[in-house]
């Protein structure tokens, strides 16, 4: 079951770990998969090599995430050798030259530095966490690693084959609708809702609340009239299963692994939405 091992980035809330839970609800056959959410793409990395799909779109809003899976697609030789570099620079002064390269601002830069920068703060940074600031500035400190993986060239590699096929773009994820049709797969991953609503106080410039997540909520239904099969992942709270509560809701166990207080990263109930069954 270990398909999930090809991600290679961490990702908040990725889920090369529910995978095994997720597994059992998958469709019996998929030719067309939509991933709207991808992240690390863990469930991307499942399907493409249990079902071969004919069709792969993956999409997401954060550019820079959907640029760096393109140059592994189309240019992987390049990006190992510029993260070969990053290493060597890192090895001579790590905390020095981990926040030169946070610093940089990506928008300057050319695609395979956009994707080896993601991928080096990402091996390097505190906990694999991507966060941006209001003003969508990288922001999280330097980790504490021995000695990081920063090449995972066996790894890259692997991962420039399976993309070989699939579409890359930045979209949002109402933009999937009209792209979707009756029989295809689309799995979303959205940015959970929060645990504890009252005391979540932190607004970014992209946060998935109450308004985001009931336009999720109508795109999820505009797709079930489309007989579009749809599968989504969220917080086991109770607006989201009163959201959802035509649609068919199980219950799965998920370590948080990524919690800024330890007793926040036990197992914790999240919820998968399922609109065929």
């Amino acid at each position: 079951m270990g398909n999930g091992g090809s991600t290679f980035i961490k990702w908040a809330g990725g889920k090369t770990q529910l995978l095994a839970q997720l597994e059992p609800l998958l469709p019996k056959k998929i030719d067309r998969y939509f991933e709207p959410f991808l992240g690390s793409g863990a469930v991307f990395f499942f399907i493409v090599q249990k079902y071969e799909p004919k069709e792969v779109l993956l999409s997401d809003t954060n550019e820079y995430l959907i640029i760096t899976y393109q140059v592994i697609k189309e240019d992987v030789t390049a990006l190992i050798k510029r993260l070969k570099q990053h290493k060597a620079e890192y090895n001579k002064d790590p905390k020095t030259y981990y926040y030169v390269v946070r610093e940089q601002n990506p928008s300057t830069l050319s695609k395979i530095d956009i994707a080896a920068r993601l991928i080096f703060l990402n091996r390097t940074c505190f906990n694999g966490l991507y966060r941006v600031n209001s003003k969508g500035k990288f922001n999280v400190p330097i980790g504490n690693y021995k000695n990081p993986d920063i090449v995972q060239e066996e790894k890259l590699l692997r991962v420039s084959k399976l993309l070989k096929k699939v579409t890359l773009k930045v979209l949002s994820f109402e933009e999937i609708v009209p792209l979707a049709k009756k029989g295809d797969f689309v799995y979303f991953d959205p940015p959970y809702y929060p645990l504890h609503r009252a005391s979540f106080t932190k607004y970014t410039k992209d946060d998935f609340l109450e308004l985001q997540q009931e336009s999720l909520k109508e795109v999820f239904d505009a797709l079930t009239t489309k007989k579009v099969l749809c599968m989504e992942s969220n917080s086991d709270t109770k607006f989201i299963r009163d959201l959802y509560k035509d649609y068919h809701i199980v219950t799965v166990r998920a370590r948080r692994l990524i919690n800024s207080q330890s007793a926040g990263r036990g197992e914790i109930n999240e919820v998968v939405i399922l609109n065929y069954p």
